[in-house]
């Protein structure tokens, strides 16, 4: 990607919500592969 399709990519996580340390460790598992950063759903009650 270039960065202007990253800006647009980081742009729509924070419309839907996401918070910087969420988005932050989203990259950070897409570079790496490490499992701790790895998205989690969320269980709902």
């Amino acid at each position: 990607m270039n960065m202007q399709e990253n800006f647009r990519f980081i742009e729509a996580l924070q419309s839907a919500g996401w918070t910087a340390e969420k988005i932050i460790n989203l990259i950070k598992y897409i570079e790496s592969g490490e499992e701790q950063y790895k998205p989690r759903i969320k269980s709902e009650p």
